[in-house]
């Protein structure tokens, strides 16, 4: 069996880094596994046991999905995305998967909606169609107009045989952000969080006891990095401080550690063993996407989520808001950021573990291969 996973990060690196963790489940499950990555490449994150295609890449400018840039810096023209189209297409032609997902479409990425649709229509055109699923998180920016609420269920109906939601319904259902429409709610499975394995954080003492600040590239990140840095160098908490600046940063990594002694503030590019690193930390400082927000549940670090309200995202504040009724976490606002605020709102978690998720609900990828493999036994039948 081979599954094809189709996904365009434009902003931060959360929706690939879900679509490979999907992909390596399947992967050791037995199946042949192919993630189509329409974003920058993410060096930190890796394909485990699956195959990582790249497309052309696009990236958002800020949180204005609209307009895509090439990896050049050019704004993205009709050329561009025909080229993407076609090795899209090109590559479901040549892997033939039975099972095709696509990540967050047709919930969003409305800007790459002839790219998909392209897809879709050859999937659907195929002697053998695969089984088509649409992958969403568990909080979706709502339609910003009744006609998107539409379009979404009539893609839906048209090309997908159903929904993989990757959250616990108990914790966050997907209504708590998406007006979800009767034929829609039919075709949603539940399938716990997909969340790495975790992380042997007992072995090496590198990290320990250290508040560890991870806040994703650019200006996104940059106000929580340097408050974080600040905060180090006043000496507000006798820890030492560890920050996790994407490596293309380089500049901003060189100022920030200027801004305190290395014996109180060690700044370096993102690794990828910073879960196990999380794992030996007194306290997690970062957003509230998906993936940072799994990696404190599933380790119980004390953590403060400064979740990133840029635009018209609502994602992560509303996720912040809903796991800081749990003990061990704290919510500060990017608005009442700065140094003072951001050392009492550790102290108030310091010592405090995070109420840990279930085992079973952070089981989501292994349950989305259960119920893809459910869903082609019985068309089979």
């Amino acid at each position: 069996m081979r599954v094809m996973i189709a996904v365009t990060h434009l902003l931060g690196s959360g929706h690939l880094s879900r679509a490979l963790a999907l992909a390596d489940a399947f992967a050791r499950a037995g199946w042949t596994s192919d993630v189509v990555s329409g974003g920058r490449p993410a060096p930190h994150l890796t394909p485990g046991l699956a195959t990582l295609h790249q497309l052309p890449p696009l990236a958002s400018v800020g949180t204005d999905f609209r307009t895509l840039l090439t990896a050049d810096g050019r704004v993205a023209d009709p050329d561009d995305h025909a080229e993407r189209r076609r090795r899209l297409t090109g590559l479901l032609a040549a892997l033939r998967p039975d099972a095709l997902i696509t990540e967050l479409f047709p919930f969003g990425r409305r800007a790459l909606a002839g790219e998909f649709e392209a897809l879709l229509e050859q999937a659907r055109a195929r002697p053998k169609p695969p089984l088509v699923l649409a992958s969403v998180r568990d909080i979706l920016a709502p339609p910003s107009r009744p006609e998107r609420l539409w379009e979404t269920e009539d893609r839906l109906k048209r090309f997908y045989d159903g929904v993989l939601v990757h959250s616990d319904p108990a914790v966050i259902p997907l209504e708590d952000s998406w007006p979800l429409t009767p034929p829609m709610r039919e075709m949603l499975h539940y399938t716990g969080f997909v969340a790495p394995a975790l992380p042997d954080a007992v072995d090496g003492d590198e990290g320990r006891d250290e508040i560890l600040v991870t806040a994703g590239g650019g200006p996104v990140g940059r106000a929580l990095f340097e408050t974080a840095a600040r905060c180090a160098g006043a000496g507000l908490l006798p820890h030492r401080w560890r920050l996790l600046v994407p490596p293309d940063e380089l500049a901003t990594i060189h100022h920030l550690r200027a801004l305190a002694p290395a014996q109180r503030l060690m700044v370096e590019p993102l690794r990828s063993d910073f879960r196990s690193l999380l794992g030996r930390a007194a306290a997690s400082v970062g957003r509230c996407g998906y993936n940072t927000a799994l990696d404190c549940l599933a380790l119980g670090v004390p953590s403060v989520f400064c979740p990133f309200e840029g635009g018209d995202e609502t994602e992560q504040i509303t996720r912040a808001r809903i796991l800081a009724r749990r003990p061990g976490i704290a919510l500060l606002r990017e608005a009442e950021l700065s140094p003072d605020r951001l050392a009492a709102a550790l102290s108030t978690v310091l010592g405090v573990p995070a109420q840990r998720l279930d085992p079973a609900a952070l089981a989501g990828a292994a349950r989305s291969v259960e119920i893809v493999t459910a869903m082609l036994r019985e068309r089979a039948e």
